[in-house]
């Protein structure tokens, strides 16, 4: 049974009576909390940065603000994240997920060749 709420928010009522939000809506307002949650912990330019970065690396961008929310509510970040502090963080990020390419060259041996 869909329930429309004073905000016109959907509801569905589940099979214990409670009343609960469709996936779609729960997903989007979880991201919207985010979003304002990083707005009050990121000074602008930094929002900027994380946005240019999200355009190249999606994935990259994400685990940047997870780290910065994840500091944030254990208390580690008492003022707005700058550009500069936020340069430094990208830094300490890429220096510990460096990965280190190995090529390894192999010839083939042609029935011609001779050991001998």
């Amino acid at each position: 049974m869909v329930w429309e709420g004073p905000e016109g928010n959907n509801k569905i009522r589940n099979s214990r009576g409670q009343m609960k939000m469709p996936r779609g809506n729960q997903l989007r307002e979880a991201e919207e909390q985010r979003q304002m949650m990083l707005s009050q912990i990121l000074s602008a330019e930094a929002r900027e940065r994380i946005a240019r970065i999200a355009l190249v690396k999606p994935e990259k961008a994400k685990g940047v603000e997870d780290v910065i929310l994840r500091a944030a509510q254990m208390g580690q970040i008492a003022e707005k994240v700058s550009e500069e502090r936020l340069i430094s963080l990208l830094e300490q990020i890429n220096n510990q997920t460096t990965k280190q390419t190995k090529v390894t060259i192999q010839r083939r041996r042609s029935v011609l060749d001779d050991d001998d």
